[in-house]
């Protein structure tokens, strides 16, 4: 490459680390805005922050049972049956996991909740469950609900590339149970919904009861929190609970500033001018924004330039998985046809996969930043943050920024926050949450009281 083009080259980097970059300043305003739309959500005014009761507080630590969970989020279903000790201790001792065809994904509403139940039978039949007895389902559904109580909640919009028709407005433990019937599945109860981020939370609580937050960084990203409920203003109702968990769904969040990259993703998006935090931060779309930047980059003959713009035509083609064999010192080339990629490009595709991957833990930081101070002005006490999703657990340097960003904003303060992940925290935590909803059932409920819970 000649000096001019290697000029251009650094230019261009020079240029993207400017627009993708995340300073305190940038982050003390994102905690601001924050704060606005949390207020305004709880207040039940117009805001991009859902803050959804889920009906639900912190565990007790003593939840005790065996109970099944379906867990629906991403492009997956798993099916699994958990045991809780009552002493703070969780067993997955079954467990079955479904692609989500896209079929069924962008189909009709009967078909996805008919082929979920199709799940189900399938785990039945693998782990040797028999039929004899009644069973308490929790039911994850990590899509943005308007939950009225622990058991029911209507559908406010598809996220993650979702389109069935004939759910938004309906509440999907309705569809669920009518779809276990017509499967003659009818023994299955469906006792809790439950989101994953409130899932993760709850999970770790159960053993830790410093945990008051919970964090979904992975496909898709949400959080949740303990809130006093004297504060939910939109359902005054709710203040004798004492406490309950909120669901912020801040994937929506829209006071970002945002460059031609994202503005290009977003119009192209089959969701404009939604989830726009979910759009700079989750690992669904990473790979997408890094992709965009790679074909503008080859059209200008800054990367591989023996190459055709059009090896990276299809879009969602570049995942965040490749972003992250990069991180890890390997790389992707031969998944798209490049063939003797040199230094140069190689050294540029680090960096880019560097920059995008950075900012997407800083906004995450930040975000975490502006709930914890809402939680606690001064964090004099010790907090620990229960974090889920593949983009956390196996990108590398990932939590070392979500820390960076954190010490930046508190100092020494930030040495009380913990961030602890949590593995299958949705499902655990909903058996939990469904655990809670059995032990608050009223006696005479109907229900078969010595039924097994698995």
């Amino acid at each position: 490459m000649s000096k001019d083009n290697l000029n251009a080259l650094d230019g261009f980097i020079s240029h993207l680390d400017s627009i993708f970059s995340v300073t305190s300043y940038d982050a003390r305003e994102i905690i601001a805005t924050f704060h606005l739309e949390m207020g305004s959500g709880l207040a039940g005014t117009k805001s991009s922050h859902k803050m959804i009761p889920s009906f639900v507080g912190p565990p007790r630590g003593k939840e005790k049972g065996r109970y099944l969970v379906l867990d629906l989020g991403g492009t997956n279903i798993r099916v699994l049956a958990v045991e809780l000790d009552g002493k703070g201790n969780t067993t997955l001792s079954a467990g079955s996991r479904f692609v989500i065809p896209q079929e069924m994904m962008c189909g009709t509403g009967d078909e996805l909740f008919d082929y979920i139940t199709d799940c189900i039978q399938v785990f039945y039949g693998q782990h040797c469950v028999g039929r004899q007895r009644t069973y308490d389902l929790a039911f994850t559904f990590s899509f943005p609900v308007e939950q009225r109580s622990l058991v029911s909640g209507k559908l406010i919009g598809w996220t993650k590339k979702f389109t069935a028709y004939g759910v938004v407005g309906k509440d999907v433990v309705v569809l669920l149970s009518e779809a276990l019937q017509r499967k003659e599945m009818g023994f299955i109860n469906v006792v809790a919904l439950a989101n994953d981020t409130v899932g993760t939370l709850v999970a770790k609580c159960y053993s830790d009861p410093s945990c008051d937050m919970g964090v979904i960084l992975g496909t898709g990203t949400n959080a949740c929190y303990r809130e006093k409920a004297a504060r939910i203003l939109k359902s005054p109702g709710l203040a004798p609970l004492g406490e309950m968990i909120i669901n912020i769904e801040w994937g929506d969040f829209s006071q970002l500033k945002m460059n031609i990259y994202d503005q290009d993703l977003n119009r192209a998006s089959h969701n404009v001018d939604k989830q726009q935090l979910e759009k700079m931060v989750s690992g669904m779309y990473l790979g997408e924004i890094a992709r965009r930047v790679i074909v503008e980059m080859m059209t200008q003959g800054l990367l591989f330039r023996e190459a055709s713009p059009s090896a990276f035509s299809k879009e969602y083609m570049l995942h965040t998985e490749h972003l992250s064999l990069v991180a890890r010192g390997y790389d992707f080339f031969a998944d798209f046809g490049l063939r003797d990629v040199s230094e140069v490009d190689r050294s540029t595709i680090r960096e880019l996969c560097r920059i995008i991957s950075t900012r997407s833990a800083k906004i995450a930081g930040a975000a975490i930043a502006a709930v914890v101070a809402w939680m606690y002005v001064n964090i004099e006490s010790y907090h620990t943050i229960a974090i889920d999703g593949a983009l956390f657990e196996k990108y590398p340097g990932y939590q070392d920024h979500i820390e960076g960003i954190l010490r930046e904003l508190f100092g020494e303060r930030a040495k009380r926050i913990k961030l602890a992940l949590v593995r299958d925290g949705s499902g655990i935590g909903s058996a939990i949450i469904g655990a809670i909803a059995v032990s608050d059932r009223p006696s005479g409920s109907g229900h078969d009281s010595g039924r097994h819970r698995s």
